[in-house]
């Protein structure tokens, strides 16, 4: 992508300033669209994880947990189906994959079956920092052994929301943790 200055050097002033312009607007709104995406990303997996919850609650954790796996994959094959790259799909070597870029499914399965069974048990705004945390320690350690490196300040930050988190747990303590018969959220 071009900067500011190679487009300077390369167009007139008047016309380079409004493709500038042009670019940055475009570029903000990509940014906008990057930062939304996440934020739709999160707040349906918090429903999501109602809604499995809701359904294990009435039919058990392991058909809950199936149930919701055979709904994805209905849905995946109809997106599949409907995009691009249906006929790509259909000429991938699934013998020549690692044996590793299998397990995501396998976890998937796991973190289903697990936040089926504690989602009735803690609030979902906790268990939405627990996740949080775990996620950023993961990634971190993730980060440390594919580059090598450890961010002080990713570590910092994520130290901080997990001081913040035992605290509050601390003040709410009594009102954290749900009884089963309570039900769910």
């Amino acid at each position: 992508m071009n900067t500011q200055s190679d487009l300077i050097e390369n167009y007139d002033i008047g016309l380079s300033d409004i493709y500038i312009n042009r670019i940055c607007s475009q570029q903000k709104g990509l940014i906008m669209f990057y930062i939304i995406i996440p934020v739709i990303a999160g707040a349906s997996i918090v429903i999501s994880r109602s809604i499995n919850a809701n359904l294990a609650k009435k039919i058990g954790l392991f058909p809950g947990t199936f149930f919701n796996f055979l709904t994805g994959l209905i849905f995946s094959l109809i997106f599949l189906l409907l995009s691009r790259k249906a006929m790509s799909f259909l000429s991938v070597d699934f013998s020549s994959l690692p044996l590793w870029a299998y397990f995501g499914g396998l976890i998937g399965v796991l973190v289903v079956f697990l936040s089926n069974y504690i989602t009735p048990r803690i609030s979902a705004f906790y268990l939405t920092l627990l996740m949080f945390v775990s996620q950023l320690f993961t990634g971190i350690a993730i980060d440390y052994f594919v580059s090598g490196i450890i961010s002080p300040g990713k570590l910092a930050g994520g130290l901080l929301v997990l001081i913040g988190l035992s605290y509050n747990l601390l003040l709410d303590s009594p009102g954290t943790f749900k009884k089963r018969s309570e039900g769910i959220l």
